[in-house]
């Protein structure tokens, strides 16, 4: 009720003050003057609305009923709603002439020059101080707004000063990532190139084959992702093509080299619908999920299955990696995680509008099953 109150007071105070200045020059006597007095003073009702034509509607109550708080008050709202130099200057000049020329008109003197002098400075000053008035509050109003305005920009050049620090630091750390995981890398790949060359035994040197081209893949990859960090912008840097990126063709692969049972379900053809974000996408879940199962399930039997549903904008690319129980006799390899896997790859899904499901089954296994968009509305993100 308050806050009401409190909004309709500078609508209904003027019209308020405009009557009670009405009864107090013209009286409570019905006459012409203070009926023009108090229809001047209701019209200010819609002063905010149509302050032109309220102001005019307000002269003639200054000129027959000889009221100052409507014309004044009208005069101010258009000053400070509709400021246009020549609007003003001519109504400047009408409430002068209303306040200096007597009601009726024959009752003008020309010869008395000192009072009528003395009038129309009265008259110039009571058209000026609406009008200066209204143009101060229409200025202060301004001036808050452009504080306003910049007070945003100067939030978003903090923003964006403090992502040009972070992006430094990503920099920094990327480098130095670069230069400490490559190092390790280079010397597993050299450690075992050594036992392919000094063995002669078949299988080790398979294994140390194996090595080796993960190493190099590691190393690939990793120039590639530090690429994207220092680059300005990553995805127009990833898009320039960096480096090549693993999509579906390369599944076959992941798998052959995973060293664990897994038994791959392909039904799409690499690249058919263009959209290579998804497949990338798709390739990541499927290796994250490979890792987890040798990290927490040895031995277990694991199945990946790829498929899509639907067609046109309404395909859809499914990845399932299903694992059941780990075997009892396999040794679990002291593997490093930092418990974010499933959750980058959950935010990788929804960002590309699809959704991934991670949890666990009855016979004791994991399964991890994603879905994303893969028609055409996924094109334009490949």
């Amino acid at each position: 009720m308050a806050r009401r109150v409190w909004r309709l007071a500078p609508v209904v105070v003027p019209v308020l003050l405009g009557i009670a200045d009405s009864v107090l020059v013209n009286g409570f006597e019905l006459r012409l003057e203070l009926g023009a007095s108090v229809v001047a003073a209701t019209a200010l009702l819609l002063r905010r609305r149509f302050p032109l034509l309220v102001y005019l509607f307000t002269l003639p109550g200054l000129y027959i009923g000889y009221i100052w708080f409507a014309p004044m008050i009208g005069l101010y709202t258009l000053a400070a709603r509709r400021p246009g130099r020549a609007r003003l200057g001519v109504c400047a000049v009408l409430l002068i002439a209303a306040h200096f020329l007597p009601y009726p008109i024959s009752d003008f003197e020309p010869t008395h020059y000192r009072e009528n002098t003395l009038v129309l400075i009265d008259a110039c000053v009571t058209s000026a101080g609406p009008i200066a008035m209204g143009l101060l509050v229409r200025t202060r109003r301004e001036l808050a707004v452009r504080v306003e305005d910049l007070t945003r920009s100067l939030r978003r050049e903090d923003r964006l000063l403090a992502d040009r620090v972070k992006t430094t630091e990503r920099a920094r750390l990327a480098r130095e990532m670069h230069d400490v995981v490559a190092h390790q890398v280079s010397l597993i790949s050299l450690q075992a190139g050594a036992v392919q060359v000094s063995t002669e035994d078949e299988a080790a040197r398979a294994g140390a084959r194996t090595i080796r081209e993960l190493s190099v893949r590691t190393l690939e990859e990793l120039r590639h992702m530090v690429g994207v960090l220092r680059a300005d912008g990553g995805e127009a840097a990833e898009a320039r093509g960096l480096a090549p990126q693993p999509d579906l063709e390369e599944l076959p692969r992941l798998i052959e080299m995973s060293a664990l049972d897994v038994t791959y379900e392909g039904g799409v053809v690499a690249g058919a619908s263009g959209a290579k974000t998804v497949e990338r996408a798709a390739f990541r879940t499927v290796q994250e999920a490979l890792t987890n199962v040798r990290k927490h399930a040895p031995g277990a039997q694991v199945r990946v299955r790829v498929g899509a549903d639907g067609g046109g904008e309404r395909e859809s690319l499914r990845v399932e990696i299903r694992n059941g129980p780990p075997d009892e006799t396999a040794t679990a390899p002291a593997l490093p995680g930092g418990g974010h896997g499933l959750v980058g790859l959950r935010e990788r899904a929804q960002s590309l509008g699809g959704t991934l499901e991670a949890r666990h089954t009855a016979d004791g296994g994991f399964v991890v099953r994603a879905e994303f968009p893969y028609g055409v509305t996924a094109n334009g993100a490949g």
